[in-house]
């Protein structure tokens, strides 16, 4: 047989047993049960709010209810212990099976829950929630919740802290299910937390405490470290020196460079000011004239030829009228 059905079947035994005991011991206020294995052989703990009803007589209904599970279930050398729920208030499934009890009973719905719930947290629990769903007030089905306090609804702590109980009443207009969530008192919750003024951290973590050992290893790897850092520190002073020298060189023979851009550009300059003959203003163009013409001190809003000769003129170049 596989582990996985191995795990199924004990699961699905464990649900048929948790039912059984319910239906036969729903008037003593059944509160759930605990199942383990023992070399001794099989060991189920009841949880009831009347444990005098679940033993009976001398032992008789316990006797009783031990051969039927032995016979039902193939359990052999089966034990059977009875525990008494402390506070039947803050039971999930006693609380159930008493709301369901009392709409069977014709109590309204809301009442029922207000009290229910009032009476939850008069018994000390952190949260608690109730939830009907069915048709409890006419045709149409609904759902109505009574709430109050602190109740997960998701992660590990809802299903590792909350409390979770069904209860099912059959009524007229069909069947109202019932389902309460409770969080018992001095549950621990991973969002809770207490800030304490002058504390000493030492005792509060243990664990945190380092030894001189430690103290040692964690200083020689600063020290391995920082020297890791410094010999990358001279390898990058070094690139940064032989780079400045670079650019120096370069910026040695970059002056020269622009020297002669200088002198060509003033060379161009000087023969745009003065030009030498009429034909080379005619091969000037008409920007380049008005450009003269501004620089000369001549009007620069005339024609070209007109441009051309007051330029002339005004330069003394052969061609141009006198």
């Amino acid at each position: 047989m596989a582990i996985e059905r191995e795990f199924v079947e004990k699961g699905m035994r464990r649900s048929q047993i948790d039912e059984f005991l319910a239906d036969e011991l729903e008037r003593a206020g059944y509160g759930g049960m605990e199942l383990a294995r023992t070399p001794m052989g099989t060991e189920i703990t009841l949880k009831a709010e009347k444990p005098g009803m679940v033993i009976g007589k001398g032992g008789k209904n316990i006797r009783q209810l031990t051969d039927d599970l032995e016979r039902e279930f193939d359990l052999e050398d089966l034990q059977v212990d009875v525990q008494e729920v402390d506070e039947p208030d803050l039971n999930a499934r006693i609380v159930a099976d008493k709301l369901a009890n009392a709409l069977e009973r014709g109590w309204y719905f809301r009442d029922a829950g207000r009290t229910t719930l009032s009476r939850i947290m008069e018994s000390g629990a952190m949260g608690a929630e109730i939830v009907f769903s069915g048709k409890v007030t006419g045709a149409r089905s609904r759902v109505v919740k009574f709430k109050e306090g602190y109740v997960k609804h998701c992660g590990e702590p809802a299903e590792e802290v909350v409390e979770t109980g069904y209860g099912t009443a059959i009524m007229k207009l069909g069947a109202i299910g019932i389902q309460v969530r409770i969080i018992p008192p001095g549950s621990e919750l991973p969002d809770k937390f207490e800030v304490k003024q002058d504390a000493d951290v030492e005792e509060l973590v243990p664990e945190a405490e380092a030894t001189e050992v430690e103290v040692e290893e964690a200083e020689t790897a600063d020290e391995g470290i920082e020297e890791l850092v410094g010999e990358a520190g001279d390898e990058e002073t070094e690139e940064t020196a032989e780079e400045s020298e670079a650019e120096e060189a370069e910026t040695v023979e970059e002056p020269e460079e622009a020297e002669t851009e200088e002198t060509a550009e003033a060379d161009d300059e000087a023969s745009d000011e003065a030009p030498s003959s009429v034909d080379e203003l005619h091969e000037k163009s008409y920007r380049e004239l008005q450009k003269l013409a501004k620089e000369a001190g001549v009007k620069a809003n005339l024609k070209t030829e007109e441009l051309i000769d007051a330029l002339a003129d005004e330069y003394g170049l052969e061609g141009g009228d006198a």
